[in-house]
């Protein structure tokens, strides 16, 4: 039997694992999907190892970045985000070979991209890590300009402190990429000026438990467009099927 995975710490708050041993009930694939919760990068090779029916593992916080350093082949797209979320596992004898992909920039732009109007033009990208670089690397695809928000002062960036009402009527377009209102502290949500936004704001959070974040539902409140992660985590999905099974 085939096995696929995801490796992350921690996976609480795993969507793959359900979808993916739905996905193979339903249509009669011998195969299964496990959670490996590994508490650093390293036990990697350990899950690779001993797993030799393994044939592809899903990537989330915190490894995006740092699995790249384990993989023999990289696609030009991933390696141009910085980021991995989908590694193929290909056995030859002895020889094993990994080869990293990135699914959110598929799943994110096939979303997001029918609710583009024509004044959306600049988008903020709230965080800096993984997901925010395919994030950045899709909104681009798209024509539009970006900027990424930091809690910290850092190079190419702004800080929450510095949003102003006149930069969120500017930048329109917000995607939220951090875990800030994600269950069970949904309660949270991002320091911005809500006030600001209308009905040309778009607010799009990758987070999609729960449905409807207090991010979006401030948005709502003031007219804003809103969208959560599932969507994309739905699209991101099938992308990673075929980077495991069709495309080379």
């Amino acid at each position: 039997m085939d096995k696929y995975g995801l490796i992350g710490f921690p996976l609480g708050h795993s969507f793959s694992i359900g979808y993916f041993n739905e996905k193979f009930e339903n249509e009669g694939i011998d195969a299964v999907y496990e959670n490996f919760e590994i508490p650093k990068i390293d036990n990697l090779l350990e899950i690779i190892s001993t797993n030799p029916n393994l044939r592809g593992l899903n990537v989330t916080i915190p490894y995006k970045e740092k699995v790249m350093n384990y993989l023999d082949h990289i696609s030009p797209e991933a390696s141009a985000i910085g980021a991995v979320n989908v590694v193929k596992v290909e056995h030859n004898g002895n020889d094993i070979k990994l080869t990293g992909y990135n699914s959110d920039v598929i799943g994110f732009t096939q979303s997001i991209e029918p609710l583009l109007e024509r004044w959306h033009k600049k988008a903020l990208i709230l965080g800096t890590g993984g997901a925010s670089k395919a994030i950045n690397y899709g909104l681009k695809s798209l024509g539009l300009e970006t900027v990424c928000v930091s809690r910290y002062e850092r190079p190419g960036t702004i800080c929450y402190k510095d949003i102003t009402p006149d930069i969120v009527n500017e930048y329109n377009v917000i995607v939220n990429c951090t875990p800030v209102g994600m269950f069970p502290k949904t309660d949270k949500c991002p320091d911005l000026p809500y006030e600001a936004m209308d009905n040309h704001t778009l607010l799009y959070d990758l987070i999609y438990n729960p449905d409807e974040t207090l991010f979006m539902t401030k948005g709502l409140e003031q007219g804003a467009t809103v969208k959560n992660g599932l969507e994309m985590l739905l699209l991101q999905a099938f992308a990673s099927w075929e980077f495991w099974n069709g495309k080379k």
